[in-house]
């Protein structure tokens, strides 16, 4: 609207302009071939009432003084020419008239002679100002020629330029209001058909496959913003039936996946099992004087493969259980501290840069996570190494407590790095790998954080942040 309101104006302006121009040129052309008209009656009367013979040399006698009151009478300057272009008189006075007054060029004279009208308008420029110089025949009575007049004209477009001026204004103010209220009237109107827009934004931006997206409740005036709304709308059910497909996929995936590894954990066991029991039955005899020892070998073999199975179903249902908070107010150092008693390696040392540590925990959850990580860090060290160390340190730490749990073993590979807390990943020959795993759960539900360092050869530090609670 703003852009067309100026092209608008600017048109306007120019054709003004251009229209004025022509106005001017128009009114100062008529207005010469009027005084040009009459200057040649008056003269054709002069001419009709002389006593002079009408030849072109009598022309100066028979204006003498008539020609003088004829520019006083039309106001305008009047020169007579011989028909050899030859200044013979002329309205100026005296004194004002050149001595040597250059005769009439002769392409303007073959002009005059060679017009229909014998007549022909010289425009020139001189000092910024249009002029204009008529050069017309003088005839006698039977049309014979005598002379040429020629009556020089200056364009006054002062009065022109006032109104063009003055019409600039006028315009300028009009269309200088109808910008405001062309700016008003966009602004109110922009505002107005964005603001669905702007819902649609938000709504958009908000938009996500993780969460319960709103759909959006608005009647718009405008058609396609309608249907804009329906689509999203439209989007939002499909995405919501699409996050259930997917998230029922994933469930799916992550059980088959888990269903695939406790089966392969669970045959680890039977195969020698049943290797045992193949074995015993095969060579059992009664009389055999060892038979209570083979016996007693038999059974060891089946309660440790048992024994192997069964933690297997413990790992695998302390994974697929959530942790349930059963929040208690506890001195963390105590905790853990008690906690390391359980270990006897003497390389294992403890230190808390404060006696009391608050904070708000699950003991038994606290607990697994010592010792899972102690557990890591000690298998972490290989036996045959010499100087072995495990180091744990609590500390305080702005609004949390940290926990740190350092090793000198053999380190991780940094292409494992993003795979530690993955399920089902471990390093170690035995195990299904979802110790980590549990343990980050755990500390994730009591919104805590856990990270790593680690150096190939060098050992691994893992980092536990839990929230405290004021004592």
């Amino acid at each position: 609207m703003i852009v067309l309101i100026i092209v608008a104006s600017i048109l306007l302006a120019s054709i003004s302009i251009i229209q004025f121009k022509n106005e001017a040129k128009q009114y100062h052309q008529e207005r010469l071939e009027h005084k040009e008209d009459a200057i040649k009656e008056n003269i054709n009367y002069v001419l009709s009432n002389t006593t002079y013979p009408l030849t072109p040399s009598n022309l100066a006698l028979i204006f003498k003084d008539k020609i003088h009151e004829l520019s006083d009478i039309h106001n305008l300057e009047i020169n007579i020419y011989s028909l050899d272009g030859i200044l013979l008189k002329s309205s100026k006075s005296r004194f004002s008239i050149d001595p040597v007054t250059p005769p009439i060029p002769k392409y303007i004279l073959k002009l005059v002679q060679s017009s229909i009208e014998k007549r022909y308008v010289d425009i020139k420029t001189i000092d910024g100002k249009k002029n204009r110089s008529s050069y017309s025949l003088i005839k006698d009575d039977k049309f014979k020629p005598l002379g040429i007049l020629n009556l020089p004209y200056v364009e006054d477009d002062s009065y022109y330029q006032a109104e063009l001026q003055s019409f600039l204004i006028r315009l300028a103010q009009v269309y200088s209001f109808m910008l405001l209220v062309a700016f008003g009237v966009a602004y109110f109107l922009s505002s107005y058909i964005t603001k669905s827009l702007k819902t649609i934004s938000d709504k958009l931006s908000e938009t996500s496959l993780n969460q319960k997206n709103e759909k959006i409740v608005l009647e718009a005036n405008s058609k396609e913003i309608n249907l804009l709304i329906k689509a999203y709308n439209g989007m939002v059910d499909e995405l919501e039936e699409s996050a259930l497909k997917l998230a029922q996929s994933e469930r799916e995936e992550a059980w088959r996946e888990m269903a695939k590894q406790v089966a392969h954990e669970i045959k680890n066991p039977l195969t020698p099992m049943r290797l045992t029991v193949q074995s015993f039955q095969r060579k059992f005899d009664q009389n055999d004087p060892n038979l209570k020892q083979k016996i007693n070998d038999y059974s060891e073999t089946l309660i440790q493969q048992i024994d192997t199975m069964s933690s297997v179903a413990s790992a695998f249902s302390n994974f697929a259980s959530m942790p349930v908070q059963q929040n208690e107010t506890l001195n963390v150092v105590d905790v853990v501290e008690l906690t390391m008693d359980i270990f006897n390696e003497e390389y294992i040392h403890f230190k808390a840069e404060q006696e009391e540590i608050i904070s708000k925990i699950d003991r038994t959850q606290l607990v697994r996570i010592i010792t899972n990580l102690v557990k890591n860090a000690l298998q972490a060290i290989p036996e045959n190494q010499e100087n072995k160390a495990v180091c744990v340190n609590i500390k305080k730490a702005s609004s949390n407590v940290i926990i740190t749990i350092a090793d000198n073993g053999i380190g991780i590979d940094t292409h494992n790095f993003n795979r530690i807390f993955d399920p089902k990943f471990t390093t170690k020959s035995s195990g299904m790998g979802l110790g980590l795993s549990i343990i980050k759960n755990i500390i994730e539900n009591y919104n805590g954080t856990i990270t790593f360092e680690s150096q190939k050869g060098k050992g691994t530090t893992f980092r536990v942040s839990l929230p405290l609670i004021n004592p």
